[in-house]
């Protein structure tokens, strides 16, 4: 048997424009993403037999083909041919359904550590395309560096991003991001939807002022008003900005430093009630 323990980040993102539907079904998005410093565990083990097991501590979560790890690890035997038992286990501290992109990492990350226990068989520019079958932000997480995605997400761009600060709050319930597109009204602001941004690179919290955008923000926040007060909370409490990640329903808020972050962090854990998810992390760089 062998067996590897990987980290498995969240991200945010810091810019997300949904530029148009495509005929595959997906959506075009334009998106600068940042892994940060809250992780699920993620071990994997290979050995004698065939097939894929899969166990997760937290019991929501399904432990057979339709969890996205699972999935992962049976493409990647498909895919090598590899006749081997692969038994994954996923401690969660990130919360699922919150626009975090946790299944994703997870994927990624799984399909990191079989690479890695198979002697790089297949390698990251072979992994990549992998990934991007399954998800369109699994790319991302094999990458593990800050990017601008384009296309379904799976268009990397690496870009150099500061450590930032961020506090992240999750209401205690999950959205469906299926369901925040299916929502999203393209005809609404068509103009706004074609991306403008000027590929700066934000090397400060205060660059980010101008920069927050999500287009699902809108399309969560009229379903889940508790949105906007979390954001005003994280503003209040000394927050640069704050924005909605993904299709949410977290909120995070950028700080100037970890100083910062670090004050805020008791006085908005009191704050809300104690299903709310409160957690400081870094970017990770």
């Amino acid at each position: 048997m062998s067996s590897l323990t990987l980290s498995s980040p969240a991200k945010v993102n810091l810019f997300l424009k949904v530029l148009r539907k495509r005929s595959d079904g997906y959506h075009d998005i334009a998106t600068l993403m940042q892994a940060v410093s809250l992780y699920d565990r993620v071990s994997v083990e290979t050995g004698e037999g065939e097939g894929v097991t899969l166990w997760c501590s937290d019991p929501m979560l399904p432990d057979g083909s339709s969890n996205l790890a699972y999935r992962a690890a049976d493409l990647y035997l498909k895919t090598t041919g590899v006749r081997k038992k692969v038994s994954i286990r996923i401690e969660k501290n990130i919360p699922v359904g919150a626009g975090l992109g946790g299944g994703s990492s997870n994927a990624a990350t799984v399909l990191k550590a079989l690479d890695e226990l198979e002697g790089g068989r297949l390698g990251h520019e072979r992994l990549l395309e992998l990934s991007a079958s399954l998800g369109s932000d699994c790319p991302f997480f094999i990458s593990g560096k800050p990017a601008y995605a384009e296309g379904r997400g799976e268009r990397l761009k690496p870009v150099d991003l500061p450590k930032f600060a961020y506090i992240l709050i999750n209401p205690g319930f999950q959205v469906s991001t299926a369901w925040a597109y299916s929502n999203l009204d393209l005809t609404k602001n068509c103009e706004d939807n074609i991306l403008t941004h000027s590929g700066k690179t934000p090397a400060k919290a205060e660059d980010l002022k101008t920069l927050l955008v999500n287009d699902l923000e809108e399309v969560t926040l009229r379903e889940y008003p508790v949105i906007l007060g979390i954001k005003n909370a994280l503003v209040e409490s000394g927050a640069i900005a704050s924005l909605m990640s993904g299709s949410g329903p977290t909120v995070f808020g950028v700080f100037n430093d970890r100083r910062g972050a670090e004050a805020a962090l008791t006085p908005l854990r009191k704050r809300f009630p104690d299903n709310f998810f409160v957690s400081l992390a870094e970017g990770l760089s």
